[in-house]
């Protein structure tokens, strides 16, 4: 349950960062990088949808429902720290994690 809740939360928060920088000062600049970050936004929110789904089959109805809560907890705090230049790098990297951590609790599930 530990690890699930922890993906659901990072691959939220990765994808609410790449939802939220929309202008092209929150963007990476050079377009390679601005790609990898648009692709793995997109691809985190994708993956937690997923996830969130497949929990709702394989757990109990409140872990999906906790990470629910707690992803809408952690965008909330995101929001309420404003714009940085820094998220692209933080939702970049947490959309990495996100996703080995995620790929690790269903391999190990299965």
């Amino acid at each position: 349950m530990q690890a699930y809740f922890a993906a659901l939360v990072m691959l939220s928060i990765a994808a609410f960062i790449e939802n939220r920088c929309s202008t092209p000062g929150l963007r990476p600049e050079w377009p390679p990088a601005d790609r990898a970050f648009k692709v793995l936004g997109r691809s985190a929110f994708a993956v937690w949808l997923g996830l969130l789904a497949w929990g709702f089959v394989k757990f109990s109805w409140w872990q999906p429902a906790a990470g629910i809560v707690g992803s809408l907890a952690a965008n909330a705090l995101v929001l309420q720290a404003g714009p940085r230049p820094m998220w692209p790098g933080v939702s970049m990297g947490l959309s990495i994690l996100g996703l080995m951590l995620a790929s690790w609790v269903l391999v190990r599930i299965f």
